[in-house]
């Protein structure tokens, strides 16, 4: 049996996991491993893909990979073992010695269910209510440190950090509380797509290096080959390791690897207190001597265990104390197979990692699940690859597992001794069940489609209609009693003419005119903000993921597309996360298509002008017109440029949580901040270079008539081309090219050109303001979004844009 026809709310054991290359290998680091117990949650409403709950977390895959994974329905010989330790349990006289005795024994604790059973009963017998059972708590320091001062660097040595961890595990907001830098925060993988740095406040001489969230130090994304060459390459002082307390069992994995190389190292437990708020716990003093490196709990978002984390990541960073712990294989497990095995590929590959600079403990484990970019470096000869290959074929003969398998167990089942003696799994989670009941809608298969379609309506009736248009009109008055009260002040002082259109027609007329579609921005933003904190954006990939196949990408693909919405620039470096090239180069190709809400002033001021009664309608069928000229274009693509399947689609669906305040307001007034150094410098520059040129001849001379000024000369060499679009008007070919610096110069030059709304309409008719919108929402984006592409692709591909 295969896990594809696993019945919905059935759960089974994993037998094996076929399939080969970066892809199993993901599936093997995420724990998906024989023996793991996996539970069918549900199917995208297009049947396609299926949510599974495995280790604690929730993750999709397509049906075509869960037919690869052999399964067993009939793991009753799992439950009777359970039930034998919780009637054992049951069975011990309890007393405060007992309890730390019971705690610490390896192997007593099986599950969260036995864990509880066995609190509860205690907390009857002594007496204790719940609420006051004690636990470490939020702010308790670890003890475990190894060296002392035996390795402590020269003052003044500057300490490099590495900030790692899962996707979705808090490590941006980690480090925006570290170093007080405004970074964005979301709810769906990869949101750091990049490494950003910043050094630690009221630390001199720190540099903390944010790098994207990855499961494993076995590359399967763009983001996971830019973490591992950095901590490779880069060699930090120090690793600042966090990990999700709410899912412990995944996020060490991660934990594992980088232990294995062999760099001072602190974890950091984050999410304490929504761990402690569902009945967990963690010894942090027993974890930390099982790991051999400080832990350290916290809470990011509420900032609580940040500066014990601190004093610790700079302790192991000044005296250099590398993990104790680093060998995590059991000579007695499975009679020692997998043990005699990465001593053995260590002995044999000892020299090649020293000379290449790689630890070596993780060289050969690499070396054993087969990484070719780690084998090509240590460039082995023929008689070594062949005993080597002699090395793991034995392991796998006495393991009865393929060698990735084998290594993936190893890590899980370290991990699992480390949480059987370290962590009292939590009950019921309240933010689990939370998520569960709005699936059940946002993600229903009925339901799923229909309310995202009615929540995009809703942000764009809210954002073009009601508040973003309230906000403008007040912000507009604001400016036009600034502008009159300005104009009044130059005329009273006798300011020269020329001097004085250069303020009023030229500055004031054209910046403002922009200044006033800020609100309808940031109110675009703040409703896009809100869909990525909450987690929504990654249900959208997993529901459209279906639909996006059949253009030849993937569910991921949506996320740039949709955070194309708000900006070409970092919807194409979102496309980091994309695990395969040919996606990634067409989805960057396609972002292009979604009406960024730079294009929203050009919209916002021809529908005032043209279709003041049908404003909604006419914005929401641009941004559909945008989506499906997208779709057409990416079926071309398809079948020419970019031929093949879509990549698999495997994505963990993080809880629902409520918006941050703070990273909505972070994220605004990011956004607000760059639409304003924007106006005040690249469209403040082309708004007096198009005054000066339409207000003066080619001798420099005062146009009395803008027909005989440079811009016009210059412009009716283009305009011609333009005039069976119905758009010949020299003026606003004029805007289209400053267009290209910055869309938002579409608007500031026409209001130069034009002097206000009034002018625009003698030059244009209702079908030819069509045009120009249909225009301006298919032509080439602006010079920074080329220049990503360009970045990203290369020059070839950003001249295509």
């Amino acid at each position: 049996m295969y896990l594809n026809e696993l019945e919905i709310g059935n759960s089974a054991v994993v037998i094996s996991v076929g399939g080969e290359g970066a892809l199993r290998q993901h599936f093997l680091d995420m724990g998906v491993i024989p023996g793991a117990i996996v539970t069918a949650i549900k199917l995208a409403p297009m049947g396609d893909p299926l949510e599974i709950r495995i280790h604690g977390y929730e993750m999709s895959m397509r049906l075509d990979d869960a037919a690869k994974i052999e399964i067993n329905e009939d793991y009753r010989i799992y439950e009777e073992e359970d039930r034998r330790e919780h009637d054992h349990i049951h069975n011990i006289d309890f007393d405060n010695d007992e309890l730390h005795k019971h705690m610490h024994e390896p192997g007593q604790m099986r599950d969260h269910m036995q864990e509880h059973a066995y609190y509860h009963e205690y907390r009857q017998k002594m007496n204790i209510p719940d609420t006051e059972m004690p636990h470490p708590g939020l702010g308790e320091e670890g003890k475990y440190h190894t060296e002392g001062d035996a390795n402590r660097l020269p003052e003044g040595t500057l300490l490099t950090f590495a900030l790692a961890g899962n996707q979705n595990c808090g490590k941006t907001t980690l480090f925006n509380q570290l170093t007080g830098a405004n970074q964005h925060v979301g709810n769906f993988p990869g949101v750091t797509v990049s490494r950003k740095d910043g050094a630690i406040r009221g630390h001199a001489a720190t540099l903390v290096t944010d790098l994207p969230g990855i499961y494993s130090m076995s590359p399967y994304t763009n983001e996971e080959i830019v973490s591992r060459n950095f901590i490779l390459r880069d060699k930090p002082r120090a690793i600042i390791n966090i990990v999700d307390a709410t899912n412990i069992e995944r996020n060490m994995y991660l934990t594992l690897q980088l232990m294995e190389m062999n760099i001072p190292m602190v974890v950091a437990l984050n999410m304490m207190d929504e761990l402690r708020g569902n009945g967990g716990s963690v010894n942090i003093n027993e974890m930390e001597a099982l790991l051999g490196v400080p832990v350290v709990p916290i809470s990011a978002a509420k900032n609580e265990g940040v500066d014990e984390l601190v004093a610790h990541a700079l302790h192991v960073a000044r005296y250099q104390e590398t993990p104790l712990v680093q060998d995590f294989c059991d000579e007695y497990d499975h009679k020692g197979a997998v043990h005699r095995c990465i001593h053995a590929v260590i002995h044999l590959i000892e020299d090649h990692a020293q000379r290449i600079g790689i630890p070596v403990r993780f060289a050969a484990s690499k070396v054993i699940e087969g990484d070719k970019l780690i084998l090509e470096e240590l460039g082995l000869d023929l008689n070594e690859k062949e005993m080597l290959e002699h090395i793991i074929s034995q392991m796998e003969t006495e393991r009865n597992l393929d060698r990735s398998a084998a290594i993936a167990d190893m890590r899980f089942t370290f991990i699992k001794k480390v949480c059987q003696n370290t962590v009292i799994k939590p009950g019921v989670s309240k933010e689990h069940e939370r998520s569960r009941r709005i699936d059940s809608v946002l993600t229903g298969k009925y339901t799923a489609i229909p309310s995202f379609a009615a929540i995009m309506v809703l942000i764009f009736w809210l954002t073009f209609d009601v508040v973003g248009a309230w906000l403008q009109n007040l912000f507009q008055t604001g400016i036009t009693s600034l502008s009159v009260a300005t104009d009044a002040a130059l005329t009273a002082a006798g300011v020269n003419s020329v001097i004085h259109g250069l303020i009023i027609d030229g500055i004031f007329t054209g910046i403002g005119s922009v200044l006033s579609f800020l609100p309808v921005i940031v109110t675009l933003f703040f409703f896009l903000s809100i869909l990525e904190d909450s987690g929504y954006i990654a249900r959208v990939a997993f529901f459209m993921d279906k639909l996006l196949r059949k253009i030849g990408l993937s569910g991921r693909s949506i996320v740039p597309m949709l955070i194309g919405f708000g900006c070409t620039v970092p919807a194409v470096m979102a496309t980091r996360t994309l695990p395969s090239e040919r996606d990634r180069r067409m989805t960057i190709l396609l972002t292009p298509f979604m009406s960024c809400s730079a294009k929203l002033p050009i919209y916002a001021f021809f529908v005032s002008a043209f279709f003041p009664e049908h404003g909604g309608l006419v914005m929401s069928s641009l941004y559909i017109l945008g989506i499906a000229v997208g779709i057409v274009i990416a079926l071309l693509y398809r079948n020419t440029l970019f031929k093949g399947s879509a990549v698999p689609f495997v994505m963990e669906l993080p809880n629902y949580r409520f918006p941050s305040a703070g990273n909505v307001i972070r994220l605004l007034w990011e956004k607000a901040k760059d639409f304003l150094q924007r106006a005040f410098s690249v469209i403040m520059i082309a708004t007096i270079v198009v005054w000066f040129l339409q207000s003066f001849d080619i001798h420099l001379n005062f146009a009395e008539n803008s027909q005989d000024s440079i811009l016009a000369i210059a412009a009716g060499v283009l305009a011609p081309l333009f005039i069976p679009l119905g758009i010949g008007d020299w003026r606003i070919v004029t805007s289209l090219l400053t267009g290209f610096m910055a869309k938002e110069s579409v608007v500031s030059t026409i209001q130069v050109l034009f002097g206000s709304a009034g002018g625009i309409e003698t030059a244009l008719t209702t079908l030819s303001a069509a045009s120009l919108l249909v225009f301006s929402l298919l032509y080439t984006p602006c010079v920074a979004a080329v220049a990503s592409v360009n970045r990203e692709l290369g020059r070839k591909w950003a001249v295509a844009v």
